[in-house]
């Protein structure tokens, strides 16, 4: 019951504090002493912070190989990356905490570590963000993704979620069927499996769609709002926490009233942000920087909420290409890539464009994009590069463009980094 009490007092406070009319100046003043107090009060918990200064423009900033190389020194039970994945083999419980990681899809596995009292917090907090108009009635939620945890297992004690969980590994072919049984009145699905629904006519009606766990691309949504006739809504959520979730109006909303957000700017008008979780004091989180490129809105969003609104998720820092020019190095980011490839034709509704080494591009098309719009499309990519002064080959393939359950669609890949 104490548990649950922690959902419904973190479903108030997230309400509260995103509520409709509150002047940005007032949230933010909020929002500074809240932070001030975590800075006070829980920074200095764990190793890595014990003799840090209560300023946070004094700390480091850290990324994600800071962490994971020192992960004992960033929690207050010191528990290790080892300790974690051993733990994860088990039943995710080291004590009185739940581990968890990311799929690891795309790269390295993030971990992280959480209490009961943090998980329940987040349940009222992304309840209170996606379904506050929805919770005083049962809702059967499906969500779609490639491995579970006890984040989601903490919603079926609340009484009002009938939470079934299809793990996206199995394949579509394995669990169509049983989803189909469920009839959910809401799915939290990656875009690319919304589209397959879609597109093979899967037999659901939702009340709600919400894309989630990958970059949502601008040629998916109208494919999953015309078939299920509902606005795909949006859930921004990583290993570090809910980032962020769509307004009633469709615009995505940063999750300020937990986390300040820091922005480093990358070019054409994108920024990365730093993030510090000023409402968790297990795994402590400060000035960290995501691999996220955001394009931020230039004005507040007209739903009054005093949370900043953001465009587009546009990808990752790992998606932009990068290149060698006479004027220097060249860095172009995912969305203007993709958007090269998509403006040569109307019938291009998916692609892949993959940067093979430093001068060297390769785009690949499906079987139905015909000849001419595909060598449309690969002049436009190699009038991009040049115009931003590159000298690079672009390469061009058609073939089956098969849905991967096993890792993340990037449609826009990057070189490896070395």
């Amino acid at each position: 019951m104490m548990l649950l009490t922690e959902t419904v007092a973190s479903f108030v406070h997230t309400r509260w504090h995103s509520r409709r009319g509150l002047d940005r100046a007032r949230f933010e003043a909020w929002q500074h002493r809240a932070l001030h107090k975590w800075l006070t009060h829980d920074l200095r918990q764990v190793a890595f912070y014990k003799d840090a200064a209560a300023r946070l423009h004094d700390l480091p900033v850290i990324d994600k190989a800071t962490l994971m190389g020192r992960f004992a020194d960033f929690n207050t039970h010191q528990i290790s990356a080892a300790q974690v994945r051993t733990a994860l083999e088990a039943d995710s419980r080291i004590s009185d905490v739940t581990v968890g990681a990311s799929t690891g899809t795309s790269g390295h596995r993030g971990l992280f570590v959480i209490s009961e009292r943090e998980r329940y917090r987040w349940l009222g907090n992304i309840l209170a963000k996606a379904l506050p108009d929805m919770i005083w009635q049962k809702q059967r939620v499906s969500i779609l993704l490639p491995q579970g945890g006890a984040l989601y297992d903490s919603a079926r004690k609340t009484g009002r979620i009938d939470l079934g969980f299809f793990s996206l590994i199995d394949g579509p072919e394995q669990w169509q069927s049983a989803i189909e049984t469920f009839d959910p009145t809401v799915i939290v699905a990656p875009p690319k499996i919304l589209r397959h629904m879609a597109e093979t006519g899967f037999a659901l009606a939702p009340k709600r769609i919400f894309a989630a766990a990958e970059t949502l691309d601008p040629i998916d949504r109208p494919i999953i709002e015309a078939y299920f006739q509902q606005t795909l809504e949006q859930i921004y959520m990583a290993t570090e926490g809910l980032l962020g979730v769509t307004c009633r109006l469709g615009r995505l909303h940063l999750a300020e009233d937990a986390i300040h957000f820091e922005y480093e700017a990358v070019g054409d008008g994108l920024v990365s942000p730093l993030i510090t979780s000023f409402r968790r004091s297990t795994q402590i989180l400060a000035r960290y920087r995501m691999n996220d490129l955001l394009r931020l809105s230039a004005q507040p969003c007209t739903c009054g909420s005093p949370l900043r609104a953001v465009d587009e998720v546009v990808g990752r820092m790992d998606d932009c290409f990068e290149f060698d020019a006479a004027g220097g190095a060249v860095l172009i980011t995912p969305d203007v890539l993709r958007n090269a490839v998509l403006g040569a034709s109307i019938d291009i509704t998916d692609f892949r464009l993959c940067q093979i080494a430093r001068g060297k591009v390769l785009l690949r098309l499906p079987l139905t994009v015909t000849k001419g719009n595909a060598r449309g499309a690969q002049q436009a990519v190699d009038r991009l590069l040049r115009a931003r002064g590159v000298d690079a080959h672009v390469d061009l393939e058609q073939l089956s463009l098969p849905l991967e359950t096993t890792r993340k669609l990037r449609r826009v890949i990057g070189m490896p980094k070395a």
